[in-house]
């Protein structure tokens, strides 16, 4: 299936404006972008980000050829409620908020915390889910996700210590190209000016942080049962979720294919984002 793509002066992520739709009790902030035609890609993110923490880049290099959905779950940013204390209960969520928007059947790429959550989805309601890009993620029970707190918490305080933003050393290789590639990223958030997102709660951010706990803690699922494409994605150094998942993963789904990027930490698709665009355009287009 290949689709025409946005016409150029398309309105981009920093410039479109934030909805809400209802479901389930909770009124969603979403934002929505890119041709109206095919498959939708939504996008979940990662551990403590609301809207604004995506990589322009790569949103609107989706966008592109894409209609790209990315949203506040229950509790973040400006989606009322109380954060849910496990993945499986972010899972439900995000599947009510895709019905609610009417679609029947979508693209997921899930980053981090989103790609816990993507798992789940696609475990949950199989027939909703067409293609699964899986970023700086891994399975249930995987090596060191049940460290992921213990690691932000030190990476926090020695931001704090070197008056640094904790994404430096979270999401990046501390090698020059890392470096550099950290302080492009960060200067790329502060493109939408104009009615951002509300920043999490330090409440909202510590239920995450059990639910990522109790999912390090799972015992490991059968990913031989999803038989959807799957694009699993990594740096070759990533801290957060320890790159051998991400090489366990592509092994136990059926149908995956490994795309590691050299230097890269936690959010290499941010670091490489020309790269991770035309790769996922690739795949989705597949």
């Amino acid at each position: 299936m290949s689709l025409q793509p946005s016409p150029i002066g398309a309105i981009k992520h920093q410039d479109v404006p934030t909805k809400t739709t209802n479901a389930g009790g909770t009124a969603f902030a979403y934002r929505e972008l890119g041709p109206k035609a095919g498959v939708p890609v939504i996008f979940l993110t990662h551990l403590t980000a609301v809207l604004d923490n995506w990589d322009p880049r790569v949103v609107d290099g989706i966008a592109a050829k894409r209609h790209v959905v990315t949203f506040d779950n229950r509790g973040v940013g400006a989606s009322p409620g109380k954060v849910p204390d496990t993945i499986e209960a972010m899972a439900r969520d995000a599947i009510a908020f895709i019905r609610a928007l009417g679609f029947n059947q979508v693209d997921l790429l899930g980053l981090s915390l989103g790609g816990f959550i993507a798992q789940k989805i696609v475990q949950l309601d199989p027939q909703l889910v067409r293609k699964i890009i899986l970023a700086g993620t891994g399975p249930a029970g995987g090596s060191g996700i049940d460290k992921i707190t213990q690691v932000t918490i030190f990476d926090m305080v020695r931001a704090a210590l070197t008056f640094k933003d904790p994404k430096n050393y979270l999401f990046f290789t501390q090698t020059q190209n890392g470096k550099k590639a950290a302080g492009a990223f960060l200067q790329r958030l502060k493109e939408r000016t104009a009615n951002r997102d509300k920043a999490i709660s330090l409440g909202a951010f510590y239920q995450q942080l059990k639910a990522v706990h109790a999912f390090g803690l799972e015992r490991p699922t059968d990913l031989s049962r999803v038989l959807q494409p799957v694009l699993v994605v990594n740096g070759d150094q990533d801290r957060m979720v320890p790159t051998s998942n991400s090489i366990d993963m592509a092994r136990r789904f059926p149908n995956a294919e490994l795309v590691l990027y050299e230097d890269g930490g936690h959010t290499a698709i941010f670091q490489y984002h020309e790269a991770f665009v035309k790769k996922a355009l690739d795949f989705l287009d597949a």
